[in-house]
């Protein structure tokens, strides 16, 4: 398992994200800017409010992605560690990998590969944790076999 291609696909994500989100916040803005009050105020009043809500909505999103493309870019710079922590890829004996980065789970190109966050159930209890160790998470079990 590659873990540079992985990161790769994880910066793909969430670059595309980016830009969904950009696009919806950019037609948002245009209707806001559109939007010319008609003969019933409340109904233009209310309208209004509700793309300004989803402008809030969309830049509170764009935010987070940004966070997540900074947290990426930190992994590509970290160094390996014998423990799991934030940037680890590890496998298990069940054919699950788990990349401690963001939240994204599955990656369409890697389909048993879980990129998840540390602050996720799975991320709390995969963090720390060695080679070797057994791991149980909703009602399963597995055996860390490779951390890098």
């Amino acid at each position: 398992m590659n873990k540079e291609n992985i990161l790769d696909a994880c910066f793909e994500f969430v670059n595309n994200r980016i830009k969904e989100i950009t696009l919806a916040i950019e037609s948002a803005d245009n209707s806001l800017k559109e939007d010319t009050k008609s003969s019933a105020g409340d109904k233009y009043e209310t309208g209004r409010e509700m793309i300004q809500q989803d402008l809030n909505r969309f830049q509170q999103q764009l935010a987070l992605a940004e966070e997540d493309l900074k947290t990426l870019e930190w992994i590509r710079q970290a160094k390996p560690t014998t423990t799991v922590s934030l940037g680890s890829l590890i496998e298990t004996n069940k054919d699950n990998v788990y990349f401690v980065a963001v939240s994204i789970g599955k990656l369409s190109a890697y389909p048993n590969v879980y990129v998840i966050s540390p602050r996720s159930p799975i991320g709390q209890l995969l963090l720390g944790k060695q080679l070797g160790e057994n791991v149980e998470f909703n009602k399963q079990s597995f055996i860390l076999e490779k951390i890098s």
